[in-house]
């Protein structure tokens, strides 16, 4: 993809992937609409790419408000015209078992991590068709691979964003729609999602610190991640694995089917007790 000219939209912009994905498609010449809901963050943002050659333009959006995601298509189209590149990005985490969750915090991850992305989706579906070689980038997780224990909601919706978007793709192959779609499942990138988790007290009693936890085991930098979805998108990859984890986590169904999940709940049990 020739990105100079070009124009993105990304939302999760004031942090993480979503930051490191502004400031390359940035690097590369294309113009960018950043969205988030944290505003002092997507400041940062902007100004990280303030010598870069493409323009980039902040929007305050709130990915899991429809009106507010339709409105946003409309504003982007305003003030750029066209739109070539959408990443759906923005994202939450929550650590708790099904039998302790609530209801509200369950809402509130499906609705900024799998209705956000429907949403983005729906809004700007129209205007990649229109740019007559659009690109669409959904971002799941290796956990829309594999389920996972105290991550029974961030899996829902994941597994969630891998079926919407495959479908999705199989619908632009069948019906000849110059829309390239792509999945993206990264394993532990070094972001703020952990640290800014809701998290259970019957979770966080098993670990003094969730968050460095969480780092101990994330390998990969926000900037690699941007990379390796950009090559995905200029390759035309269905699916992107991000991390040597990834690509262990996508083989384990694979090769095991569902006989993992007896051997993911026993070591599971043996972390409970550990903790005890």
């Amino acid at each position: 993809m020739e990105y100079a000219g070009k124009a993105a939209v990304v939302t999760g912009a004031g942090s993480g992937i979503g930051r490191a994905l502004v400031t390359e498609l940035a690097r590369r010449g294309a113009d960018v609409a950043a969205s988030d809901v944290d505003k002092v963050g997507l400041d940062e943002t902007v100004e990280l790419c303030g010598r870069a050659g493409g323009k980039v333009r902040p929007y305050a959006l709130d990915v899991s408000d429809r009106e507010a995601m339709l409105a946003h298509a409309d504003d982007v189209m305003r003030d750029f015209g066209r739109v070539d590149l959408m990443v759906n990005n923005a994202g939450v985490a929550l650590a708790a078992s099904v039998l302790e969750s609530s209801f509200e915090d369950i809402d509130w991850l499906l609705g900024i991590n799998l209705f956000g992305v429907i949403n983005g989706t729906k809004a700007f579906l129209p205007h990649l068709v229109a740019s007559g070689d659009g690109h669409l980038v959904n971002i799941s997780s290796v956990f829309g691979l594999i389920g996972v224990p105290t991550q029974s909601a961030y899996c829902t919706a994941k597994f969630g964003v891998r079926g919407f978007t495959e479908s999705l793709r199989l619908e632009m192959i069948a019906e000849s729609v110059p829309v390239g779609v792509h999945c993206v499942h990264p394993g532990g990138i070094r972001t703020n999602i952990a640290r800014n988790a809701r998290v259970d007290p019957s979770v966080a009693q098993r670990s003094a610190d969730p968050g460095k936890d969480f780092d101990r085991v994330a390998r990969t930098t926000p900037a690699k991640a941007a990379t390796k979805i950009l090559k995905g998108v200029d390759k035309g990859s269905p699916r992107i694995l991000i991390g040597t984890d990834a690509y262990v986590i996508e083989a384990i169904p694979r090769l095991f089917g569902a006989h993992y999940q007896g051997a993911f709940g026993r070591l599971a049990r043996l972390g409970i007790k550990h903790a005890k």
